[in-house]
């Protein structure tokens, strides 16, 4: 909050009223407002609160009972975490917010894992870029970039399986490696990643404009104990795939 003497009458009485419809306290709004004025702006700014978290995190709100989700999202509300009024704000500052709660006893393992997974999918759904260069051919000359409505992703917890009907206890042994984008049709969509297609992936996005017969050379280098021949035909499958899906595209350059 502002320093009480930089503040106009009017705006304090805003902050006043805004602290006291966060902390539900009637008694701390300005005296002019009316309890029952009171309970009705709380009622609209809580229930817009509660709407954006909730269609925002649509899994992570499943696992909870509506008294349950009701009662954490009024503690995010009630911190004063969410200056913005923008839904994508309000999304962004809950994942914020939650990342330094403590689990209950009640919580799942995976809560933060899974609220990250699910703001990610409704970041790139929203993401603002400019357009990029298609790769139409592959050939062994060819600079190649990760597209910025693309994501990797690693977690300890199988997220994009994660529902009411399964929540598992403990985290896998191995991690999950999840490429993230947003396809020619604006739907966002995950493919699960092994070893060569995450190790190729993470190569291009460290090394944008990588070529790829350097790529091809790295990639054999990382994994010694497969045969070269199964890495070229392998990676080269993927990458069309994904250059159609554009998901790789051609090296624009600084």
């Amino acid at each position: 909050m502002m320093p009480a003497q930089s503040l106009a009458p009017f705006q304090l009485l805003q902050y006043q009223l805004a602290d006291a419809i966060r902390q539900q306290q009637a008694d701390a709004a300005p005296a002019d407002i009316r309890p029952g004025q009171f309970q009705l702006y709380q009622e609209l700014f809580f229930n817009n609160v509660l709407n954006f978290v909730s269609s925002a995190f649509p899994v992570l709100c499943s696992l909870y009972s509506p008294a349950a989700w009701q009662q954490k999202v009024a503690a995010f509300f009630r911190s004063g975490a969410q200056p913005s009024p923008y839904f994508l704000h309000i999304a962004s500052q809950f994942l914020q917010w939650q990342d330094g709660q403590p689990l209950t006893a009640d919580e799942p393992p995976f809560l933060l894992e899974l609220a990250h997974y699910e703001w990610m999918e409704l970041e790139l759904a929203t993401r603002q870029v400019s357009a990029e260069v298609t790769l139409t051919a592959l050939s062994t000359d060819s600079a190649l970039q990760l597209s910025a409505l693309a994501e990797l992703l690693i977690y300890q917890f199988p997220v994009m399986q994660i529902s009411a009907d399964f929540q598992p206890p403990q985290p896998d042994s191995s991690p999950h490696f999840l490429l993230l984008y947003r396809d020619l049709a604006d739907e966002v969509k995950f493919i699960k990643l092994n070893q060569l297609s995450a190790l190729l992936l993470f190569q291009i996005q460290t090394k944008p404009g990588i070529r790829w017969a350097e790529l091809l050379a790295e990639l054999c280098r990382l994994l010694p104990k497969q045969s070269s021949t199964m890495i070229v035909s392998s990676a080269g499958e993927f990458v069309q795939d994904l250059a159609k899906k554009a998901v790789i595209r051609a090296f624009q350059g600084a």
